[in-house]
């Protein structure tokens, strides 16, 4: 049984699901304490599936390739597949698997870099959009738009790179993805591991006022999630094209 179908199936479902399923809440005042219990769960969810997606990626590319099974499997393998460096390895082998079974080559534009940013953008807009998750978080949104408008093309998905290194995205404090992505880990941490259990419950006016705040954000983090996984999806369609057109040629 392979994975292609779950590989190929969007996480942007999970937003979806969980946008639907607070419906019957309300939007009332007295339903806002809710707010970080339902964002925790969603973010839970997207990290959990994506690590699943990562480590069914590398066993499709490892049924396929046995020296890459190899190499991947016995000489580096992977934890768990939750963090940056891990994924962009990911990337880099499927690219990799790509070039070395066809002719493509990623310079001549294997995926469309401003699809994808359009698609997450959209997926973002039409989760959240008339919900009440983003009366609740009605804030976090605007700063979120302010912020996520500055992502373009260039950003992710080059040659060698998921995200481009120190690409100086931000409004007063530049950061790039894997900055934003470092904050997201560190969140998912905080959430799956419950340390937030015997920490405060609000931030200190210092935590506020700090430059690193606006990135502590939970659109920001279901953005960062999508953007990966559009990018996944398209380069793993171009992967399972090239098998197919080897096994054709065989």
């Amino acid at each position: 049984m392979n994975h292609n179908k779950f590989i190929l199936s969007p996480i942007k479902d999970i937003l979806v699901d969980v946008t639907s399923a607070s419906i019957g809440i309300g939007s009332g005042v007295e339903t806002y304490p809710l707010c970080d219990y339902v964002m925790q769960s969603a973010l839970l969810k997207i990290t959990g599936a994506q690590e699943q997606k990562m480590k069914c990626i590398c066993w499709e590319l490892a049924t396929n390739d046995y020296e890459y099974r190899y190499q991947r499997f016995t000489l580096k393998p992977f934890g768990e597949c939750s963090n940056y460096l891990e994924k962009k390895e990911i990337y880099k082998d499927l690219v990799s698997q790509i070039e070395k079974h066809g002719e493509s080559k990623f310079k001549n534009g294997l995926i469309d870099n401003n699809l994808i940013i359009n698609e997450t953008k959209n997926a973002i807009i039409h989760s959240f959009k008339d919900t009440n998750l983003l009366i609740w978080a009605h804030k976090q949104y605007l700063e979120y738009e302010s912020l996520w408008s500055n992502v373009t093309a260039k950003y992710f998905a080059n040659k060698d790179n998921l995200f481009v290194n120190k690409s100086n995205i931000g409004n007063d404090v530049k950061k790039d993805l894997i900055d934003m992505y470092d904050h997201l880990y560190k969140h998912r941490n905080r959430v799956a591991h419950n340390t937030l259990s015997y920490q405060q419950n609000l931030p200190t006016l210092k935590t506020l006022l700090n430059e690193n705040y606006q990135y502590e954000n939970y659109f920001i983090y279901f953005s960062i999630l999508v953007l990966i996984d559009n990018i996944f999806i398209s380069l793993y369609k171009h992967y399972l094209k090239t098998m197919n057109q080897l096994g054709q040629n065989i």
